[in-house]
């Protein structure tokens, strides 16, 4: 979990607050119909500054300010209300060098909004995890009352599409396949068919649920794979993976990449 608001963020603030003041003052003075035109026409003018100086240093608070602006809505949709004006406020009295906190109580603060943050994303995860197991019990209970659905002793749950004629790789081949990876509510998440390029990559090193499985395909084949996260990856989650996620792949083997058999040396 990365600290929450630990940059001094004095400059993004204070153009957050004339960004208020302005908003507040459309709302006390309305602008004429008349004067739209001339509004708008303003509005499209091209910021003047005096100096590059002045403008980079407009833009490092223009910066500072998106970053605030992201970081202060990530902690809305955590339920932490976390007021901007209180924010403006900080920065305000920072620079009238009356601030209401030490430095210490500062610090002190950002780090109990970082234990408040990190526990309430945790709890969150953990929810999110329990659901996702539940789900995918539930989906391969009924996966496995489809005809010709075998279910391995570590529950890997398979189902052949099309049978192919040719070897069976081992567990040490390379292998070339197509495949596309699905969530159980049909999200999918990886496929090579829309990257129009089969992948090949050795046996042993990708999810066990994928080493198990693709060692019962002829050459050939086409096999619907079923995979318990403990097959797969588990607790650990990724942007597209949810922890505790049961995978379905379409697997198809393609070929056993053999090692090229090193060129023997002419004899004399």
């Amino acid at each position: 979990m990365k600290p929450v608001l630990k940059m001094s963020v004095l400059a993004a603030t204070i153009l957050l607050a004339v960004g208020c003041q302005d908003e507040k003052a459309a709302e006390t003075k309305p602008v004429e119909p008349a004067k739209v035109e001339q509004v708008a026409s303003d509005a499209a003018a091209p910021a003047a500054f005096a100096s590059e100086d002045e403008k980079a240093a407009y833009a490092i608070g223009a910066s500072l300010a998106q970053y605030l602006s992201a970081n202060l809505d990530q902690q809305k949709e955590l339920g932490l209300n976390l007021d901007r004006e209180q924010v403006l406020a900080g920065v305000s009295d920072v620079f009238a060098d009356k601030s209401r906190l030490t430095p210490e109580e500062t610090q002190q603060a950002l780090q109990d909004l970082d234990k408040r943050v990190s526990e309430i994303v945790a709890e969150k995860a953990k929810a999110e995890a329990e659901k996702n197991i539940k789900a995918g019990e539930d989906f391969r209970a009924e996966f496995a009352k489809q005809d010709g659905v075998v279910k391995t002793d570590s529950g890997l749950l398979y189902q052949v599409e099309t049978q192919g004629e040719g070897d069976k790789p081992a567990a040490t081949d390379t292998v070339k396949v197509h495949y596309k990876g699905m969530l159980t509510d049909g999200t999918e998440f990886d496929s090579s068919y829309k990257r129009n390029q089969p992948a090949t990559f050795p046996l042993n090193q990708v999810i066990p649920g994928w080493t198990e499985g693709v060692q019962l395909m002829p050459v050939g084949s086409k096999f619907k794979f079923v995979i318990p996260p403990e097959l797969a990856y588990g607790s650990q989650a990724n942007p597209s993976i949810p922890a505790n996620s049961t995978l379905v792949f379409e697997v198809e083997l393609l070929d056993i990449v053999k090692a090229e058999q090193p060129v023997e040396e002419a004899t004399q």
